[in-house]
């Protein structure tokens, strides 16, 4: 018979043993020469997929996912933790695949970043897992802080340390305001856990002026978070600012954390609220959309350029969100963990172009690509049209799941609005088509990469392909997720 601290430490399992794997790390790295720090590489990634067995060994019971409960409701294992909580392990497995060469050739590679990046995973775990206000909190910060030091981690470039600063400062405004709409709800509410916080909502009657405001500050951290629209003033300076492999790192997993947080928070506490926040997501999800797209036109920065391009991803994000039910949120969820796929691919090929001396954050630096290796022009290719949403890619399969669901709730005009901010936006993808194979190289230099790398980015970009040719699979898992 399983007690209840073992089956507390079961359902906790993978976080556990991440936590001693980052632990572990860190006590190693510090008896390793320069020389030896490979050692650091492959412990990490050696704990990472450990940690993937973990986690699908938390399988159904009698073919059934049930909502399990730990920690005196503190934490929740359900279908939608243990997808989110894959996709956030397999994306951390591949930056780290990608960073290797980077690092070294910078004169970086410090066991710091590996550290660093296993306990922003653990934060992100936490927060997928979150079944109260305090864990939930607890794990955004335990990824926010992990995040500011990885901005800053080279310490020589002084437009990191900007980035940091930055972000520093306006994360802990947001985490400030999130905490504020939080404490105004548990003081209306009595509770700070998630499932009971939704009962005493659907009890009360009448508007709520408290509410309202407390609602209105989750909002803004939520969005900060994201990236939306007027909260997205880090992302392009983050982006920018820091080493290619950290932003790669930011751009991907952190996004599907956001996404915990949001179904936590927002549909699965405050759902009887779901009028008042869907009018805020509807103003977020279009500002998002008309500046990301419309100010990545004038960006000649690659990186920039990229950040500006998730600020109108994370409106299409928001769009799914907003419509409230099963469609929406599964639709939401296959286009975030999508996204984070493409985003990966793309600041896959500028670690690829970068080398020793050489930052490739210039979008004329993708000149000729197709003369210099016909292969990797051809998984940028289809990176790209994923991100335009041009079939057969998964981004067109994913644009169209969240227009549907917004279609289905009589907003049309909303997802006329997203179609028109659409076409937009292939304009400056296809300007990164037209300088990879009409133009001539100006840089033909020879790319060398690990064969490492060459794999994961050549399966990363093949996968977008994949999806977009069987999307029905994740698709179907995104819905079971809700259902």
């Amino acid at each position: 018979m399983m007690t209840l601290e073992m089956l507390n430490l079961s359902i906790a399992m993978p976080e556990m043993f991440l936590l001693a794997l980052a632990c572990t790390v860190l006590v190693v790295d510090v008896y390793l020469k320069d020389s030896q720090r490979n050692v650091t590489y492959m412990l990490s990634q050696l704990g990472l997929i450990i940690t993937l067995i973990l986690i699908s060994q938390q399988t159904p019971q009698n073919n059934e996912w049930t909502r399990e409960l730990a920690f005196n409701g503190l934490f929740v294992n359900d279908l939608l933790a243990t997808v989110l909580k894959y996709a956030v392990v397999l994306l951390v497995a591949i930056v780290f695949v990608y960073s290797r060469r980077y690092l070294q050739d910078r004169n970086i590679f410090k066991g710091e970043f590996y550290v660093l990046g296993l306990f922003g995973l653990l934060g992100m775990m936490v927060m997928i897992s979150a079944n109260h206000f305090l864990s939930m909190y607890l794990g955004l910060e335990l990824l926010s802080l992990s995040l500011y030091a990885m901005v800053a981690f080279d310490r020589e470039n002084p437009n990191a340390a900007e980035a940091a600063m930055k972000y520093f400062v306006l994360g802990a405004i947001a985490s400030g305001m999130l905490l504020y709409g939080m404490s105004m709800v548990y003081g209306m509410t009595g509770s700070l856990n998630i499932v009971e916080v939704a009962v005493a909502l659907d009890q009360m009657e009448g508007d709520n002026i408290v509410l309202i405001f407390g609602l209105v500050f989750m909002v803004i951290g939520i969005s900060f978070k994201l990236g939306a629209v007027p909260f997205h003033m880090w992302i392009p300076d983050v982006y920018h600012g820091s080493p290619t492999t950290v932003t790669s790192y930011i751009a991907t997993a952190p996004k599907v954390a956001g996404f915990a947080m949001v179904i936590r928070l927002l549909a699965e506490s405050m759902g009887s609220f779901q009028a008042d926040w869907q009018g805020m997501m509807i103003i977020l999800a279009v500002l998002s959309m008309a500046v990301g797209n419309v100010i990545a036109i004038a960006q000649t920065n690659l990186k920039r350029l990229l950040a500006y391009s998730t600020i109108s991803h994370v409106g299409f994000i928001m769009l799914g969100l907003l419509a409230g039910n099963q469609e929406g949120y599964s639709a939401a969820m296959f286009y975030t963990l999508t996204y984070t796929l493409m985003s990966l691919g793309g600041f896959g090929i500028i670690i690829l172009l970068t080398r020793k001396g050489f930052e490739a954050d210039n979008i004329n630096d993708l000149k000729g690509l197709n003369q210099r290796s016909p292969w990797f022009a051809f998984i940028m290719l289809i990176v790209v049209f994923s991100m335009a949403g041009v079939p057969p890619t998964v981004g067109f399969w994913a644009k169209l799941a969240v227009l549907k669901a917004v279609v289905n709730i009589d907003m049309l005009w909303l997802a006329l609005v997203a179609v028109f901010f659409s076409i937009i936006g292939i304009f400056y993808y296809l300007r990164i088509i037209k300088l990879m194979y009409f133009d001539d190289a100006e840089d033909k230099s020879e790319i060398n990469c690990t064969r490492d790398m060459q794999i994961a980015l050549s399966a990363n970009g093949l996968s977008v392909l994949m999806l977009g040719l069987y999307p029905a699979a994740l698709m179907s898992i995104c819905i079971a997720a809700f259902s």
